[in-house]
């Protein structure tokens, strides 16, 4: 275990993808990307690499004030040991009411784990910076006032080929896309599930664009496509920040 260490709150991002070597390089690893887009000064952040089976210990939990859930080249309907074990722990998460934040396959993981539908993507995969629109009649979530004045429309970076085909009972959906039904849910004030990646930075996606096509998971044309997106539109990267930040403090 991995840890910045702070006499702040105390979070845990639960790993479910391993680090890039461009990301290392450039960045020492993705822990350093989520302190960045979520941390603030004081706080202490503990990683546990899920992927690997690196969980936290059901005594520790308690000391925590929230966990994240990130982004994973992994099916968050599959069945591999470690993505049961997630489950399960994010359903005892859930009964402790600890605020959880799921990025991407987090934000799918953790509908599964509470009762909702996950599955490959209708409209196929989703590259680029996507425009979200916001439901019109918002939840009352104190984060969300929290934050003052949402806006009705935002741009977001997206990376995922599966999606959430149907939330947890009890749960709202706070926002939605052209091309995915749910890109937010949330869950009281204890859980929040975000499609896009707005802890990403322009050169990570970039990165990850030239990974896809060197795999073949997604073809040239596509991969020019999803570059434009992001010549052409700017995330809301600040308003994102703000909002996980938000989410994750408000008590």
């Amino acid at each position: 275990m991995k840890a910045v260490k702070g006499r702040g709150r105390r979070y845990a991002l639960l790993m479910a993808a391993r680090d890039s070597d461009y990301v290392k390089k450039l960045y020492g690893g993705y822990l350093n990307v989520f302190v960045d887009a979520f941390g603030d000064d004081g706080d202490r952040w503990d990683l546990f690499r899920v992927v690997d089976g690196e969980f936290p210990e059901a005594g520790e939990l308690d000391a925590y004030d929230g966990f994240v859930v990130s982004g994973s080249p992994y099916d968050a309907y599959g069945n591999d040991l470690w993505i049961v074990r997630l489950c399960l722990l994010l359903r005892r998460l859930n009964d402790m009411e600890k605020k959880v934040l799921g990025i991407c396959f987090g934000h799918q993981v953790l509908c599964r784990a509470l009762g909702g539908k996950v599955g490959r993507a209708c409209n196929g995969w989703d590259v680029g910076v996507r425009q979200v629109t916001v439901v019109d009649d918002l939840p009352s979530c104190g984060f969300l006032e929290h934050l003052g004045e949402m806006p009705d429309k935002f741009m977001i970076m997206e990376c995922h080929q599966d999606e959430v085909w149907e939330v947890p009972i009890g749960a709202d959906i706070i926002a939605f896309s052209e091309k995915t039904g749910v890109e937010m849910f949330s869950i009281g004030d204890n859980i929040l599930g975000i499609q896009g990646h707005p802890e990403y930075t322009h050169d990570i996606l970039y990165n990850l664009i030239d990974r896809l096509v060197n795999n073949s998971n997604i073809d040239s044309d596509f991969a020019s496509e999803a570059r434009k997106t992001l010549e052409a539109a700017e995330p809301h990267r600040k308003l994102l920040e703000k909002m996980c930040k938000s989410f994750l403090k408000w008590r």
